[in-house]
């Protein structure tokens, strides 16, 4: 009975499926307007606005980091005040998750900085975290108004060149505070040197995860290709991006801090 009621299931899925592609096959059309304005748009943010409290309009990703930033603040006071005073010799799962992400940056920042890398540690795990959630952030599809009555869907706080050029200046400016306790003034003499290092940062991260929301924005842009098809696009670019930028940055972040404050 049980193999029976799976067949069943499977073929009204299977049904249901192809009744969704035969008419996204014949509807034929896609979204209006062209699909350079939609990536254009996507980039530049020239009518996609949010009112920030009836301040200012902003980007979309300004609201994307404010959130992300609430969900991590709030999920930190949480674990140090209700999870860790509470950990044990043997730990679960939970304990054993936070002590293994928590000992791989701290690795990366002993391996890089053996002799100063107590706040690089607490750096490098910050914003990997910061980078690996806002990148999975979009995933959610939280959606905003904006002022011009469109609903949009939030995007990865990074995936706006702002917030990228802030995460690339921050990092180069943890980098020089490493050069200046390490070596004073000559360490800020090598900080300075790699001059072009923040914005090599910035628009790396800008790069990768841009190329991920355009990709995705062509897929839905057209009707025959917006089943199925784009939610593995989506989640296999947002997934790659989250593990590859987050490492990158932390592991630049590291090997540069550790070579100004030798």
């Amino acid at each position: 009975m049980d193999k029976k009621q799976r067949t069943a299931g499977l073929a009204v899925f299977g049904c249901a499926a192809l009744l969704f592609l035969a008419g996204a096959l014949l509807t034929g059309g896609g979204e209006h307007g062209s699909i350079q304005e939609t990536m254009r748009d996507a980039v530049l943010h020239t009518s996609a606005k949010v009112s920030l409290f009836g301040l200012k309009d902003v980007n979309p990703g300004l609201i994307s980091a404010f959130t992300v930033t609430g969900i991590l603040t709030v999920l930190a006071l949480g674990l140090r005040i209700f999870v860790i005073p509470r950990f044990r010799y043997r730990p679960g799962r939970l304990q054993l998750l936070l002590e293994q992400a928590v000992g791989l940056f701290d690795g990366l920042a002993k391996g890089s900085s053996p002799h100063r890398n107590r706040f690089l540690g607490a750096y490098v795990f910050a914003a990997g975290v910061y980078i690996f959630v806002g990148t999975l952030f979009e995933l959610l599809g939280l959606q905003a108004v904006t002022t011009a009555g469109h609903s949009v869907s939030l995007p990865a706080p990074l995936s706006d060149v702002n917030g990228a050029i802030a995460m690339g200046f921050l990092s180069y400016g943890v980098i020089l505070s490493g050069g200046i306790a390490g070596a004073g003034l000559k360490g800020v003499g090598r900080t300075l040197k790699e001059f072009s290092l923040p914005i090599s940062m910035s628009f790396r991260i800008f790069g990768a995860l841009l190329s991920g929301a355009l990709v995705t924005e062509l897929v839905y842009h057209y009707t025959q290709l917006s089943f199925v098809l784009p939610v593995v696009v989506g989640v296999l670019f947002t997934l790659l991006h989250a593990l590859i930028q987050a490492y990158v940055l932390t592991m630049l972040t590291a090997l540069f801090y550790g070579e100004v404050s030798e």
